[in-house]
């Protein structure tokens, strides 16, 4: 269920933006699109794209490609805990600081 970078700019250049999901999975198949990059713009959060740039960002890419991704994208995806592919809730989440200090989650009764 990954794509590369290049092959979604391929199959989205010529959307008009900002577009939803859906207008930009139906302008993919129209276009031709491969069937990974369907699908990788299938995996993608339900949300209104500001442009080309967002849409990349959301979708998962190969290995491979990740690779060529920029150095703010890597310190995004860091700092967010974000794994292409994995959705939300699987993420690992950072552990809350006063239930570290504490050593336990403290509920009021």
């Amino acid at each position: 269920m990954t794509t590369t970078r290049e092959t979604v700019q391929k199959s989205l250049s010529a959307v008009d933006f900002p577009a939803d999901k859906q207008q930009l999975l139906d302008h993919a198949r129209d276009n031709g699109a491969d069937e990974g990059t369907v699908n990788a713009l299938r995996a993608m959060p339900p949300a209104e794209y500001e442009n080309l740039t967002e849409v990349v960002r959301s979708v998962p890419l190969d290995k491979a490609d990740e690779e060529g991704q920029s150095d703010a994208d890597k310190a995004r995806q860091a700092r967010q805990h974000v794994r292409p592919g994995v959705a939300e809730h699987e993420r690992e989440a950072p552990a809350n600081p006063i239930e570290q200090e504490l050593g336990e989650n403290r509920k009021g009764g």
